[in-house]
């Protein structure tokens, strides 16, 4: 499968298209809240371009990196064909952010290990069972606050890893129909070292069942990309650019009165979470986040027939 670098998103084979949103850190303070709004997609910077100012581990093939507050959060948003779907894995430091196994790199269902798409239009975090998930929050690599941390006791690797499989061929079309269909939409409209994911605030958000079966999906058929994450100094002495502005924080964005999401999909199963990520370290908010209050006239519901 082809991966082609864009500005901001990141398009592998002839269908899947991946972005990473930039949103609001929630607090950790044991409430479940509803889907953050994306302010726009991180920059996507192609390593190769910089072969001379980055780590030289960082040097492989469909590797990128994004500039990336540590009071901000990110999701991962996808766009697939809903004629012909895809399987993902996501893992956030060589862990697997839907089953918590470290270092897999073939699709399995029990525990599943990957998402489909389309079905699943986003993800904020890892699984966390119980139609909620934690959410991705950079933290440096070095202080044992990572994901990978907590489940393997080291921190090598950091980045997300993300592996896109195609179906195998015969099971579904090969050809478009004639109309076709988009996810519901989600966006607000009204110290130089590389960063790792840690797991911040729990909010609302199912990993749904593969609805095809893992034997769908062809493991000879994918691609692999890399994206490295840098806190503000190291992207400035990588690039020489100043970090792009970060969004407001979810207090004075809440207290403004814009809108937050919740996916309409009770009648959807939810994959439960392995008992590693239930266990995964919780991250101390030490920006002293303020409760949140959202009113109930702020969240926006998004159906998944809303297509």
């Amino acid at each position: 499968m082809k991966v082609v670098v864009k500005k901001h998103a990141i398009q592998i084979g002839d269908r899947f298209m991946l972005s990473l949103q930039r949103t609001l850190r929630i607090p950790n303070d044991g409430k479940i809240y509803p889907l953050p709004p994306g302010l726009g997609e991180f920059p996507i910077y192609k390593v190769s371009d910089y072969r001379h100012s980055v780590p030289h581990v960082w040097d492989q093939d469909n590797s990128v990196f994004i500039p990336m507050y540590q009071r901000e959060a990110l999701w991962l948003a996808f766009t697939a064909a809903d004629w012909k779907p895809n399987a993902v894995m996501i893992d956030i430091g060589r862990v697997n952010a839907v089953s918590g196994e470290s270092e897999s790199d073939s699709l399995h269902s029990s525990p599943q290990n990957y998402v489909v798409c389309p079905g699943q239009p986003w993800l904020d975090g890892i699984n966390s069972g119980q139609g909620s998930i934690r959410q991705f929050v950079a933290m440096p690599l070095g202080l044992g606050l990572t994901v990978e941390a907590s489940i393997t006791g080291k921190e090598e690797y950091g980045a997300i890893q993300i592996k896109v499989l195609e179906a195998k061929e015969g099971v579904f079309p090969d050809h478009p129909p004639k109309q076709r269909q988009s996810g519901p939409v989600r966006s607000a409209s009204m110290a130089g070292t590389a960063m790792g994911l840690a797991a911040g605030g729990q909010m609302k958000q199912k990993i749904y069942p593969d609805p095809y079966g893992v034997d769908v999906w062809d493991p000879e058929n994918f691609a692999e990309v890399t994206i490295h994450i840098v806190n503000s100094e190291l992207f400035h002495e990588i690039s020489g650019q100043k970090c792009p502005p970060t969004p407001v924080d979810a207090a004075a964005y809440t207290k403004s009165g814009f809108p937050w999401f919740d996916l309409y999909d009770e009648n959807s199963a939810d994959l439960s979470p392995p008992e590693n990520l239930t266990k995964v370290k919780s991250l101390n908010d030490s920006d002293s986040f303020t409760e949140i209050n959202i009113m109930e006239s702020q969240i926006k519901k998004l159906g998944k027939e809303d297509k």
